[in-house]
């Protein structure tokens, strides 16, 4: 079974407990700030294939990234179970202010300034970064998001079909982490430069219609299509849960979101479990 070991990490604040408290809700035998040195024990303690999930950050005693990578390549080499590598992040004006708004403390800055904690951290975790599997980039995502790409990606069920999530978003605040395909949509025609249209949205009809009338959108949407419809059942055969789509434009208001919208639409019609999410709207 694939990803039934997980070693759940992450920057403090990020929302690793939340990727926790999923997990063990999926069924997964969850531990949280295990000592690294206990890894071993702890996994080859448990039943055969038992799905693992195993919380270990900047505060478990004896924390080191690089000894962290190294225990996970020798429990491979002994026991055969590679744990998958679960990073949680997230921006770093973003964290700071989970911090101040819940008064907690950075357990790496107890009685120092929190962005001094936050730098401390961000360095000692860059091996961690490089070496993960699964990135989750927290900065625009609620904990109902979080959730659902956790459920998506993570479920022990093999029967269960595969789930599309489409994000729209903005190229100007980055690439989706989480996405698997990526298109760019700013060849269409911006509804931004027309005075009536500007503070809409691409959930309103006026803006669907005005992109609808580019006649490149009908070339671009089906050929889309075309190309997504053989894949979909390859990727559910390698044993992906969740693939996410997105779909990028400029400023993330308009041509991504009725994109999005309208490919999210598309895929429930052909009988495919999927969703939309508005990263920037």
């Amino acid at each position: 079974m694939a990803d039934n070991l997980l070693l759940v990490t992450g920057l403090s604040g990020a929302g690793k407990s939340t990727v926790l408290d999923v997990l063990e809700d999926l069924q997964y035998e969850v531990v949280d700030n295990l000592p690294v040195r206990l890894l071993r024990p702890f996994v080859e303690g448990s039943r055969e294939n038992a799905a693992l999930a195993v919380g270990i950050d900047s505060r478990s005693r004896g924390f080191s990234a690089e000894t962290l990578v190294q225990t996970t390549r020798r429990l491979e080499q002994i026991s055969g179970r590679k744990p998958a590598i679960i990073f949680v992040t997230c921006d770093e004006d973003v964290l700071r202010l989970r911090f101040t708004e819940t008064r907690r403390r950075h357990p790496l800055a107890v009685d120092r300034p929190v962005i001094d904690g936050m730098l401390i951290e961000r360095h000692m975790m860059e091996p961690l970064i490089e070496q993960s599997d699964h990135t989750f980039d927290t900065t625009r995502l609620s904990i109902a998001d979080l959730r659902q790409l956790i459920e998506g990606k993570f479920l022990l069920s093999k029967s269960a079909p595969i789930t599309i999530g489409v994000v729209s978003f903005a190229f100007r605040h980055g690439l989706p982490r989480e996405a698997d395909l990526v298109f760019d949509v700013r060849f269409l025609k911006n509804p931004h430069y027309v005075k009536a249209l500007r503070d809409s949205s691409g959930l309103e009809k006026e803006v669907a219609l005005y992109i609808c009338s580019d006649p490149a959108y009908q070339v671009f949407f089906s050929r889309m299509l075309e190309m997504l419809r053989p894949l979909l059942p390859l990727y559910k055969k390698e044993g992906k849960r969740y693939l996410t789509i997105a779909i990028g434009c400029t400023g993330g208001r308009h041509r991504s979101v009725m994109v999005a919208k309208n490919l999210r639409n598309h895929l429930v019609q052909e009988k495919h479990k999927a969703e939309v999410r508005h990263r920037d709207l």
